[in-house]
């Protein structure tokens, strides 16, 4: 995969993610609720394109997400926020190439948001760190650090407190349900777990921990969703990702994660990814020699 030239475009992946589990285990004095979950990064997401500009003006090139004004849009507030922190005056178009359904808690906006500021940290040689980059990408949002930085991880506190972890090669047979129920409302949700007790890594890898304390609401709360459930348990142990709708099954090879999408109704929105440790965004990075 590389960042392929085209009338002044380079492109850049933003690759999905899976929350492998997520727990809820208190509430901060701000009002944010502290999390433990592990975010494992998908070899399949969005593209982003990125043409640089002399004038220092951020344009994007068609919306990303329908109905969202381009001052509001993510890719666009990464851009200036990058600008901003590095003091840089050039610009850039920005150009979303969308596969990643929204609402679906596989980290679009997120990891769209992340792919513009480390490529453009790249292309405008502002020569901001990680660390910095990550930091500006909390601002964003509690999901754009670990694209930022670009590795599988362990998290903790609102998602930014990010331990990177190797975990075993797996396949994922990913489901869109197309329901989007705001995450506000979720937390608001009297079903929900807000007080799980803390697990450390070793209860993950051992797999005893696995639930996410979003599922019971959404499929109480949310028919579509609990067919999907229903019709995934034909073929292994369905999950769900993040807050969003977005279920899974995992498989340890490609062709037994082939072989449970095939038994699926063909009108489901299935497909299949795999998981990977190191983000392909940074992979691009390394083909293109600018870092």
């Amino acid at each position: 995969m590389t960042a392929v030239e085209e009338a002044g475009w380079s492109y850049w992946p933003a690759p999905a993610k899976l929350n492998l589990f997520l727990h809820i285990t208190g509430r901060r004095p701000d009002g944010y609720h502290e999390l433990q979950t592990v975010f494992r990064l998908l070899d399949w997401g969005d593209r982003i394109g990125l043409r640089l500009r002399e004038d220092g003006r951020i344009h994007r090139d068609g919306p990303s997400v329908p109905g969202v004004a381009e001052s509001d849009d993510l890719v666009v507030r990464a851009a200036i926020a990058l600008q901003n922190a590095s003091n840089c005056r050039q610009g850039a178009d920005i150009r979303v190439e969308k596969r990643i359904p929204a609402g679906g808690g596989f980290g679009g906006g997120s990891s769209d948001a992340a792919t513009v500021l480390v490529a453009l940290n790249a292309l405008w040689g502002t020569g901001l760190s990680e660390d910095a980059l990550a930091i500006i990408g909390l601002q964003l949002g509690a999901d754009v650090p670990v694209f930022a930085r670009g590795h599988s991880a362990w998290a903790e506190g609102v998602g930014e407190k990010l331990q990177a972890i190797n975990l075993p090669k797996a396949w994922y047979v990913l489901v869109d349900p197309g329901v989007h129920v705001p995450t506000a409302e979720l937390f608001h949700s009297p079903h929900l777990t807000r007080d799980a007790a803390p697990v450390k890594i070793a209860d993950f890898a051992s797999g005893t921990v696995l639930g996410n304390a979003f599922e019971p609401v959404l499929r109480r709360q949310e028919p579509a969703i609990e067919a999907v459930f229903q019709t995934l348990s034909g073929i292994g142990r369905a999950r769900l990702t993040g807050s969003g709708s977005g279920c899974f099954v995992e498989f340890t090879t490609r062709v037994a994660a082939e072989q449970g999408l095939a038994k699926l109704p063909k009108e489901l929105r299935a497909w299949v990814a795999a998981g990977v440790d190191r983000s392909p965004l940074l992979d691009v990075l390394d083909t293109t020699g600018i870092v």
